[in-house]
């Protein structure tokens, strides 16, 4: 099954800058290719990823993206990837491409969506 990507988050990723942009593809890849069933929507002003309820979204800034987890507090995060001080979200401040760990953050995606059913 071919991920379903919405023409608005397609648009909203195409006014990005180049550096932010190139982050953000390839962390939406990492996502779509963590789960065949996962759903991407715009959502208060950002892509959100969706399984069985709320798993992720991808938060841009001028030099970074954040991949955030709407329940990190309570993700395992074995590799002490997540920041963050609020009562239930966390995130991965993604500064350049090199900073992408795909098996790594597919496994805290896979923890979240795991968490949604």
């Amino acid at each position: 099954m071919e991920p379903i990507q919405t023409k608005e988050v397609d648009q909203f990723i195409e006014n990005l800058n180049e550096h932010t942009k190139e982050i953000t593809v390839r962390l939406r890849e990492v996502i779509f290719q963590t789960s065949p069933n996962i759903t991407e929507e715009m959502k208060w002003g950002k892509p959100c990823y969706l399984e069985n309820g709320l798993v992720c979204y991808l938060q841009t800034a001028q030099n970074h993206v954040n991949l955030g987890f709407y329940f990190g507090a309570s993700l395992k995060d074995k590799d002490n990837l997540l920041e963050g001080t609020g009562k239930k979200m966390r995130h991965i401040r993604v500064k350049q491409l090199d900073d992408i760990q795909p098996r790594k953050f597919s496994a805290l995606i896979q923890e979240a969506i795991e968490m949604e059913t």
